[in-house]
Order: structure tokens, then C-alpha cells, then sequence
């Protein structure tokens, strides 16, 4: 009886988990190597002082502090986040106003756009979402950016056929 009462008290369950030797090692710290290479990539291509803010040969970057490492990595990832944003509402508002303008004519797109991208409610919420999907989307962000600017390019309006027809043309052409 003794037993089956220390099965169901919650506080001995309590107890054994806290004196039971932690199974998981702790999580990694942050790979310093890979971050020193990302850096020197930068330096390579001549964007360290437009991405980071300050110049950087090869030579600084080896001799770097594991601390100023992470805080150039930030101010990377920064940066990235920001065009990356940037660049999603961008594409997300060229398709909006481009299907928009197939229901409805629109006297100036491009200042329907800009105005659109200037107002800090949409930018807002846009920013938000182009992060959210970022973070569940990752690298298929560049799929889904991709079919965006493209579709901003693609002219809807020029054939209205049905594509029965379209096909009958085109077989006609061939034949």
C-alpha cells in the first residue's frame, strides 16, 4: 500500500527527477569557426562595411575576439533579417497591386505601391508576416520570393482566349 502511494504522489515523482542524473548535455554554443568563415566571406566579396558597418581585412578577421565574432554575426544577421524583409514586402505588394489591377483599373501603379510600402501600418504587418514565413519557410523563402517577382512580370492581360483555343492555334502553327 506504501508503494502504490508513492506511485501516485506527485511530489515523489517530483523528487526522483530532480535527483536523477540530467540525461541531455547542454545545448552548443555558438559555432565561432563557422562565424569567423562567414565573416571572411564578407571580406571577400567587399561587403563587410555595408553589411556590418566596419572594414575588415582577412588578418582582423582571424585575430578577432570570440565576443567581437558574435557581435559582427549579429549585426550580419541583422542586416539579412532586414533585406530579407525588405525584399518579401517588396514582392509581396507588386503582386497585390499587380492582381489588383486585373479587377480593378488603377491610375498609377507604381504610386499605389510606393504608397503602400510607405505606410507604417501595412510595412508593419507585412514585416511581421515576411518573418513568420521566413522562420517555417527558411531557404524556400527564395521559391516563394521567386514565383512573386515573377508573377509581377507576367502580363495576364494579353491573351483572354480560353485555352481550348489557345491550344488549337498553337497546334495549328505546328501543323
Amino acid at each position: 500500500m506504501n508503494i502504490m502511494a508513492e506511485q501516485n504522489d506527485p511530489m515523489a515523482e517530483v523528487m526522483a527527477m530532480l535527483e536523477a542524473e540530467p540525461t541531455s548535455s547542454p545545448a552548443p554554443g555558438p559555432d565561432i569557426p563557422a562565424l569567423r568563415e562567414q565573416l571572411a566571406v564578407l571580406v571577400s566579396t567587399g561587403k563587410c562595411k555595408e553589411t556590418i558597418g566596419v572594414n575588415l581585412t582577412h588578418k582582423q578577421v582571424k585575430r578577432l575576439e570570440d565576443k567581437d565574432v558574435m557581435k559582427y554575426s549579429k549585426r550580419y544577421e541583422t542586416y539579412v533579417g532586414a533585406k530579407t524583409t525588405e525584399t518579401l514586402i517588396e514582392s509581396i505588394l507588386s503582386f497585390y497591386v499587380k492582381a489588383l489591377s486585373m479587377a480593378v483599373k488603377i491610375k498609377d501603379s507604381s504610386a499605389l505601391q510606393n504608397e503602400l510600402k510607405n505606410d507604417y501600418i501595412i510595412t508593419k504587418e507585412l514585416s511581421d508576416l515576411s518573418g513568420g514565413i521566413a522562420l517555417r519557410c527558411g531557404r524556400l523563402l527564395a521559391v516563394a520570393n521567386a514565383f512573386l517577382i515573377t508573377a509581377k512580370h507576367v502580363d495576364f492581360s494579353r491573351d483572354t482566349s480560353p485555352p481550348l483555343s489557345r491550344f488549337r492555334r498553337l497546334s495549328a502553327y505546328w501543323s
